[in-house]
């Protein structure tokens, strides 16, 4: 899973082709519980690029996109945003691929 350095990257990386940018931050305990298969997931959503965002690193981002519960996840189709799975609640395996399937 790529990373966003600076602000320009988001917008470089939503610009063309599928995107799913996921809100994370180290010390969210439901962040590291969907951690051990999200290399999975991006395998079988290959034709998606993924981003991942520290919530911590790009506060300004999240509240410009109203994310205030992470983890969360917003997809993208060529600049437009096509989805978005964002609450506080934990979320399961399959609750990102349901979501994923949705934006495909």
């Amino acid at each position: 899973m790529k990373k966003f350095e600076k602000h320009e990257e988001y917008l470089e990386a939503i610009k063309e082709g599928k995107s799913v940018l996921l809100f994370s931050a180290d010390w969210c305990p439901d962040c590291r519980v969907i951690e051990p298969f999200l290399p999975e997931l991006e395998k079988e959503y290959s034709e998606m690029d993924f981003y991942y965002v520290d919530r911590d690193d790009h506060i300004e981002l999240c509240q410009e996109m109203d994310i205030f519960g992470i983890p969360s996840f917003v997809a993208f189709k060529d600049g437009e945003e096509t989805g978005r799975f964002v609450s506080k609640m934990r979320k399961s395996k399959e609750e990102i691929e349901e979501f994923l399937t949705s934006v495909k």
